[in-house]
């Protein structure tokens, strides 16, 4: 019963992000290499949020203190990713384009964006559920002692949110940086208060009676709103809808 319950939620939890890599990263080598670039600068912004962790010692054990400072250092990292890229962008203007496209390898920077976020979720929800998987497989299961039995599906469906989330902060960052304007603020501005809003509204799960659905929920709603916004930035509009249903 618990494998099953393991395969279940890693199914949830993995699922579309599989699909994703399969279908849109596998077959390109860039986007490979940017997606693991990428989840290198989340570990760094991992190991800098755990410094300060381990310097602060009165406040150890207020996850309340963590999570906003680990947050910042994550977008800051996205930040200094993007910079990085910026600088490989124009290498790669100096270099023979038809050996890259023949290999697969063509500088897309919407492709970078997408790649790039999905190296931050994939590493971020793997980071959020690898711990819960492995107590899941038994022997046991959670709630005999009075805890809630919805630790372990809500926690897959929080990592599916969370790695969904950065794959649309990754396109919304880096599109608001390259469109310049007052994007170039309220891009990376709406990135960092979702994220910390979705992240603070997690520290609900962790009280003695948690109530998993506030913070699926709110999560859920803030990956519509980036779904939406990520549209209005890549152009997309009701008209061109229309458009595209005339023509088919």
């Amino acid at each position: 019963m618990t494998i099953m319950e393991c395969a279940g939620c890693t199914l949830i939890a993995y699922g579309v992000p599989f699909s994703m890599f399969v279908f849109t990263i596998a077959h390109h080598p860039f986007r490979i290499i940017i997606s693991m670039t990428s989840a290198f600068f989340w570990l760094m912004s991992l190991l800098i949020s755990s410094l300060l962790w381990f310097a602060v010692v009165p406040l150890r054990e207020q996850l309340a203190f963590a999570v906003p400072f680990a947050v910042i250092f994550q977008e800051i990292f996205r930040y200094l990713f993007y910079r990085v890229i910026k600088k490989a962008e124009v290498a790669l203007q100096k270099v023979q384009l038809q050996e890259l496209t023949a290999k697969g390898m063509v500088f897309d920077r919407f492709a970078v964006a997408y790649a790039s976020g999905y190296g931050f979720g994939l590493i971020s929800g793997t980071f959020a559920i690898v711990n819960v998987l492995s107590d899941m497989i038994g022997p046991g299961t959670i709630g005999i002692f009075g805890h809630s039995q919805d630790f372990f599906i809500a926690t897959a469906f929080l990592t599916l949110c969370i790695i969904l989330l950065n794959t649309f902060w990754g396109v919304i960052f880096f599109t608001s940086l390259d469109k310049g304007g007052m994007h170039r603020i309220l891009g990376p501005g709406i990135v960092l208060l979702t994220h910390m809003l979705f992240s603070c509204i997690t520290l609900l799960n962790g009280t003695k009676t948690p109530v998993y659905s506030i913070s699926i929920a709110v999560g859920y709603v803030l990956l519509f709103g980036m779904i939406i916004y990520t549209l209005f930035l890549r152009g997309f509009n009701i008209n061109h809808l229309r458009q595209r249903t005339n023509q088919e």
